[in-house]
């Protein structure tokens, strides 16, 4: 990781709305300039799965616990109870979302959300995608003009409703 990258820090307006983890995670990584990346690494996870771990939106394994600890000098009992427990999705912000990139993500869903619908029914019959049996990945892409673009990677387990 160059010096000069930014690593992605806890926003104090969000602290409450997180386990009360979250914020040793944060000061940890940011203590050891760990990216998400760097994490990742370590875990054997994507960047969006760690990233989901600090923000209390998925489920800590033992072995995750494990590495955490080590890598971050956090005592495993301080993590143990709490990340093992069952993860509270979608109370991180309020909705609509006021954070300008998240409310990018929120607006392509309420602009193209039918248009993906139709496309995959089309492809898949009825049924829906979950978001529990589910992985992401974010790419960086820097086009022949210099243009910088960010590519954003879904993938869910199709599922056929009952």
């Amino acid at each position: 990781m160059p010096n000069s990258q930014k690593i992605a820090t806890l926003d104090s307006s969000l602290a409450e709305r997180l386990p009360a983890y979250s914020k040793t995670l944060f000061d940890a990584k940011a203590s050891k300039k760990l990216s998400f990346e760097r994490i990742a690494e370590e875990l054997g996870r994507s960047e969006v799965a760690v990233a989901a771990l600090f923000y209390g939106q998925a489920q800590a394994s033992e072995e995750d616990i494990e590495k955490l600890s080590a890598l971050l000098g956090v005592l495993k009992v301080d993590l143990e109870g709490a990340m093992g427990g069952f993860p509270d999705r979608g109370r991180a912000g309020p909705m609509p979302p006021v954070e300008p990139l998240i409310y990018r993500l929120y607006e392509i869903v309420q602009n193209y959300g039918y248009a993906f619908k139709g496309v995959i029914n089309e492809k898949f019959g009825d049924g829906i995608m979950s978001a529990i049996a589910f992985s992401s990945k974010v790419d960086k892409e820097v086009d022949a003009d210099g243009v910088t673009w960010v590519n954003i990677t879904l993938r869910g387990k199709w599922c056929v409703e009952i």
